[in-house]
C-alpha cells in the first residue's frame, strides 16, 4: 500500500516503441490500459482512522468454512501464448512514479495496490495507502514528533485507506497530487485494494475494493473521486468466505461476471453472478486454484488474451521474495494451469530475476508486488494486448523491507515488457 518525487526518471526511452493507440470516450470505450492489502490492526485507536478487522490465522490448508472440493494442482503446461507472452519475458522498470504525500490531516507511509485506466486523455490511478489521518497526522508532520509506536499486530499505528491521482503522461506522474478518498462521505474506515472498470451493459463505472469482504460503488465520471456512490456489499450476509479474503478482481465473459480473490491461505477463489443480476446475486465462493502461501499468495489479476480464447491469471507469490506467476485457462470457470517459463522465481512472469531498470534510474525495488496490467480497454472483459505489456506495480528495496508491514515504504513504478529487438 503506498509517494514524493523520484530523484531520477527516464520514461522517455522506457515508453519509446510502445505503440498504444488510445481512445477513451466518456462511454468507457477502448483505451489501454489492480492488492496487496495485508491486514493490520492498530496499537492505539487514537492514531487510527481505518483499522483492518482482526486478522485470521495465516497458515493452514484453508481458513473459514468448507468451500467445496479442492482442485488438482496441475503441472506447468508448455507456453503457446501469443506475442510477448509467448516468450521469456524481460521487463524494464521506470523510476518511482508515485510516492506517499502528506497534508495537515494525512500522514502516509506507503502507496500500493494500484488500479489504472485511461479516460478523457489522462491516466487515472486509484490505490491503497497506509496512513494516519485526522489530528494524529499533524503530530507526525512535526519533525520533532515521534512516530506512532508499533502495535502488537502488523501495521502499528495507522490504517488502510485509498488515494486517487491522474496525469496526462507517465512522465507527469511524479508531480501528480494525491486525493485522499477518506475525505469522501462513506469512504472513511478500512477500504483498500481497488479495481476500476466500465460495465458496458449498464453504462456505469465500478470501483470495487475490500472492506474485508468485497464492496463496490458506481459513477458516471470516474475521473471525479467525489462522484462515487456510497459503498455497498457484493455478498449477502449468508455468503461464506475464507477467514481472510483479500484483493478482489472482477472480469466478465458476456454471460457471467466473476469475482476472483485470494485468501492468504494458498488458495485462489472464484464467485460468479449473471450479467443480468450484477452486482448482486454472487454465488458462494469455491476454490478455483490452489498451491501454498509461497506460490499462491495475493494480488491476483485476470485478463482475456486478445485474439485468443485463453484467459490469463497472474498471482503474486511470496517466497523467496515477492514475484508474479502466470496461469492459463480456457474458461473463467475452468481449470487453471501454470505456464512453463512464467511460473518460478528464476523464470517468473515478473520479478527481480527478469527486470532491469531504465538507463539513468537508480534501482529502487528488489521485488514485483501487487499491481495491475494496462488493459486495451476499460470494460469488464479485461482485454490484454499480448504485444503491448505494461505493468504498474508496487515495489520496495530489500533494505527498506523490514518492520511493521503497514509502515513499509512501498511505492509505485511501471514495467514495460521488452521486444526481441531491445
Amino acid at each position: 500500500m503506498k509517494t514524493s518525487i523520484p530523484a531520477s526518471l527516464a520514461l522517455g526511452s522506457l515508453l519509446a516503441g510502445t505503440a498504444l493507440t488510445l481512445s477513451a470516450a466518456a462511454d468507457g470505450g477502448a483505451s489501454p490500459a489492480a492488492s496487496s492489502a495485508a491486514i493490520a490492526t492498530p496499537a492505539t485507536p487514537a492514531a487510527v482512522s481505518n483499522p483492518a478487522p482482526a486478522a485470521a490465522p495465516r497458515e493452514g490448508r484453508r481458513g473459514g468454512p468448507d468451500l467445496g472440493p479442492l482442485p488438482e494442482i496441475h503441472a506447468p503446461v508448455p507456453n503457446t501464448l501469443p506475442g510477448l507472452l509467448g516468450k521469456r519475458l524481460r521487463w524494464k522498470s521506470s523510476g518511482v512514479l508515485v510516492r506517499p504525500q502528506n497534508d495537515p490531516t494525512h500522514f502516509l507511509y506507503s502507496v500500493k495496490d494500484p488500479t489504472i485506466f485511461r479516460y478523457r486523455d489522462k491516466w487515472h490511478v486509484y490505490a491503497t495507502a497506509f496512513m494516519v489521518s485526522g489530528p494524529a497526522a499533524a503530530a507526525l508532520l512535526n519533525p520533532g514528533a515521534n512516530s506512532p509506536a508499533a502495535g502488537p499486530r502488523r501495521g502499528g499505528g495507522g490504517g488502510w485507506s485509498m488515494v486517487y491521482l491522474s496525469f496526462a503522461d507517465w512522465k507527469d506522474a511524479p508531480n501528480a497530487k494525491l486525493f485522499y478518498m477518506d475525505t469522501v462521505p462513506g469512504f472513511d474506515g478500512y477500504k483498500c485494494a481497488p479495481e476500476v472498470f466500465f460495465f458496458a451493459p449498464q453504462k456505469k463505472w465500478y470501483l470495487i475494493f475490500q472492506t474485508q469482504r468485497p464492496a463496490y460503488c458506481t459513477s458516471e465520471t470516474p475521473d471525479d473521486p467525489k462522484s462515487w456512490t456510497a459503498p455497498q456489499p457484493f455478498f449477502t450476509p449468508d455468503i461464506r468466505t475464507p477467514n481472510l479474503p483479500i484483493d478482489y478482481h472482477c472480469i466478465g465473459d458476456g454471460e457471467h461476471m466473476y469475482l476472483f480473490f485470494t485468501g492468504d491461505d494458498g488458495n485462489f477463489y472464484r464467485s460468479k453472478t449473471s450479467y443480468a443480476e450484477f452486482p448482486k446475486g454472487f454465488s458462494n465462493p469455491v476454490v478455483a486454484m490452489r498451491g501454498t502461501r509461497n506460490t499462491v499468495f495475493e494480488g491476483s489479476f485476470t485478463y482475456k488474451i486478445k485474439g485468443t480464447d485463453k484467459y490469463l491469471t497472474c498471482v503474486e507469490a511470496l517466497s523467496p521474495t515477492r514475484f508474479y506467476r502466470a496461469y492459463v485457462a480456457d474458461r473463467l470457470d475452468g481449470e487453471w494451469y501454470p505456464v512453463e517459463g512464467l511460473d518460478t522465481f528464476e523464470q517468473p512472469f515478473a520479478g527481480i530475476r527478469n527486470m532491469t531498470f531504465e538507463e539513468g534510474v537508480e534501482p529502487w525495488s528488489d521485488q514485483v508486488s501487487h499491481g495491475e496490467m494496462v488493459r486495451e480497454g476499460n470494460d469488464e472483459r479485461m482485454i490484454l494486448d499480448p504485444d503491448n505489456l505494461l505493468f504498474l506495480y508496487q515495489g520496495i528495496a530489500n533494505a527498506e523491507n523490514r518492520g511493521d508491514y503497514g509502515r513499509l515504504p512501498y511505492k509505485l513504478g511501471l514495467l514495460r515488457a521488452l521486444k526481441d529487438s531491445e
